[in-house]
């Protein structure tokens, strides 16, 4: 595809609108309502995010990881504490999100600080997953550099047979969460000629939310 039909490919957003009555006070209950909808109108994961963070020199790195829970504190992911994610939060704990729900022509942005859950969070999250899922956190030595994929199916062998007897593993000690602790929140409506509807969210210094409406 060259470079014209590129610039051509267009999208007319005119699903809903979004106005200052329709948001809540609280910004997680709006976006928990927003997330119902997603749910509802059976969006391709609709917990999936872009994840985005930075070394402590600047440079950007985004990947796809999947939301698992909302407390009152933020919102809730887990990760190999060794991955190149975990190492740029552990410089720099900063982050921003990004859901993409191209069905409803929405979007939710969040900046915020991060902090790793307790052990007793991830350990209840942890045994909750399928046992394979247990194994593969076992499996990957995530972001690192491996010959090939034999490493990976042979480490699984290993795992499948050392704990053959075992319904549910351990807790990996490289394997937490992490909970981004927003302190902006925008919601971005898709509307008609690229005149979209966007309002952020900001807490405050009593722990109240200010809202205001932004130009797209």
């Amino acid at each position: 595809m060259d470079n014209k039909k590129i610039a051509q490919l267009r999208e007319n957003y005119n699903r809903a609108t979004l106005s200052s009555e329709d948001l809540l006070p609280n910004p997680f209950d709006f976006f928990k309502k927003w997330l119902d909808k997603a749910i509802q109108a059976q969006v391709l994961e609709p917990n999936a995010m872009t994840l985005a963070t930075a070394t402590v020199d600047g440079f950007p790195s985004a990947r796809i990881v999947l939301l698992k829970g909302i407390d009152e504190g933020g919102f809730l992911f887990y990760t190999n504490y060794e991955s190149d994610k975990a190492k740029q939060l552990a410089e720099n704990p900063r982050a921003a999100l990004v859901f993409n729900w191209l069905e409803l022509h929405r979007q939710v942005r969040i900046e915020g600080e991060v902090e790793k859950v307790s052990k007793a969070i991830a350990e209840a999250y942890f045994q909750s997953r399928p046992k394979g899922s247990q194994i593969g956190a076992y499996a990957s030595p995530q972001s690192q550099v491996i010959p090939d994929r034999k490493v990976l199916e042979q480490n699984v062998e290993q795992l499948i047979l050392k704990y053959k007897e075992q319904e549910a593993l351990p807790i990996p000690k490289h394997w937490g969460g992490y909970r981004v602790k927003p302190h902006k929140i925008e919601f971005w409506q898709g509307r008609t000629s690229r005149l979209h509807d966007r309002f952020r969210y900001t807490l405050q210094a009593d722990n109240l939310w200010r809202t205001e409406r932004l130009a797209p």
